[in-house]
């Protein structure tokens, strides 16, 4: 985990997974999950227990397939049409912790839709399994700073 390679090379795969996100190119996407994947975006702190307290999203595998299911349909009207999205990733940091490789990064992401721009930032945590050289998402936690407020819809993927 210590070498330059490593660290270029999930740095190249944390970029990828948000390129994909923000062209909508969900099968691709999707692709990246591993079958015990989790993806949680907190309400509040990052710092609640999901299974007691209130999230915006806290997908399982299945429910995150369902989810790209509903956005591919073009019929998602939270959805219709598409908005434009552009992030950015940053502070990057990379440990290992077990058999996972931890990534801590902020991001920002700019949404266009409707003649209206937001910008939703935050900290977002990866775990990675990483297989001969293949990544794989195993988990996604997104904490953004407003969190603690009310969020305007979240129907896409972030």
């Amino acid at each position: 985990m210590s070498t330059q390679l490593d660290r270029d090379a999930v740095a190249q795969f944390i970029y990828h997974e948000a390129r994909l996100a923000d062209e909508h190119r969900y099968d691709e996407w999707e692709a990246l999950w591993a079958d015990d994947a989790l993806y949680w975006l907190p309400a509040g702190s990052g710092d609640i227990d999901p299974e007691s307290q209130v999230s915006y999203i806290y997908d399982n595998r299945a429910r995150l397939a369902s989810r790209i299911r509903q956005l591919k349909t073009g019929k998602r009207h939270s959805q219709a049409p598409q908005s434009a999205l552009s992030r950015m990733i940053g502070n990057m940091s990379l440990s290992q912790v077990d058999d996972l490789i931890e990534v801590d990064a902020t991001f920002q992401l700019v949404e266009a839709r409707h003649e209206q721009q937001t910008l939703w930032a935050g900290r977002v945590t990866y775990h990675l399994r990483q297989t001969g050289e293949r990544y794989q998402l195993v988990r996604k936690k997104v904490v953004l700073v407003n969190a603690d407020h009310a969020l305007s819809n979240v129907a896409f993927l972030i």
